[in-house]
């Protein structure tokens, strides 16, 4: 436990170690819940606590994989490129199905903060939850609300999506490439991109437009449902 405290590197092995395990074991299994980056999460919070590591010497080790974030999103403009001429044919759907994404986001965050009496604080804590999280803190921040914790649900919000997503998209029949895209970046941003890609090129690069749109409406509406409660 001394080597891996003081390893420069321990965060990064252990961040691939883990999706690596959970990789394998949702091939071996085939279930959603086996999906590897939830299963990432579970073994490197487990090391930490039974290590008695704390998170900062963790996460000292394991930026560099943060430094890859910034480029890895830029990346997501390559297949939104290829896709330019199907995005010019359906800009008016495309724009509406992201507007109703973002307008379900926040209705579903006021009937939840209605019907368990959240604070103002817990509310506008809750109602980026579905965009990026370097926009989301933002607004928190801006609005009053914790934006530490607005960043773990923000997490939470893209894992369950991520996970979640080919289930929901079964159970509702949604079969458009472009429909698919869209609703899983609106409600579960780049996490939820990441699946979006393993479910084809239209479906990623419709997702990875939404991230972007989503958190420039979520910016814009969220000043005003904040005033609601």
């Amino acid at each position: 436990m001394d080597f891996l405290r003081d390893s420069a590197y321990m965060g990064i092995l252990l961040s691939l170690l883990a999706y690596g395990i959970g990789y394998l074991m949702k091939a071996k299994f085939k279930w959603g819940i086996f999906n590897p980056l939830l299963i990432s999460i579970i073994i490197t919070i487990a090391v930490l606590v039974v290590g008695g590591i704390d998170y900062d010497t963790y996460n000292s080790s394991a930026k560099i994989l943060s430094w890859l974030l910034t480029p890895a999103t830029v990346c997501l403009a390559v297949p939104l490129y290829e896709k330019l001429q199907l995005l010019k044919d359906n800009m008016a759907a495309i724009i509406a199905g992201i507007l109703v994404g973002v307008l379900s986001s926040m209705l579903c965050v006021l009937a939840m903060a209605a019907a368990f009496g959240f604070s103002h604080m817990e509310y506008v804590t809750f109602l980026p939850k579905s965009i990026t999280t370097a926009i989301g803190i933002g607004v928190s921040e801006e609005l009053g609300g914790n934006s530490n914790l607005t960043a773990a649900i923000i997490i939470i919000t893209g894992v369950m999506g991520n996970v979640m997503a080919p289930f929901i998209l079964r159970v509702g029949r949604i079969t458009e490439p472009i429909a698919k895209g869209i609703a899983i970046g609106s409600s579960a941003h780049a996490l939820g991109t990441a699946k979006a890609m393993e479910l084809g090129e239209t479906e990623g690069a419709m997702s990875g437009l939404s991230i972007g749109v989503s958190g420039i409406l979520t910016v814009i509406a969220a000043s005003f449902f904040a005033q609601i409660l």
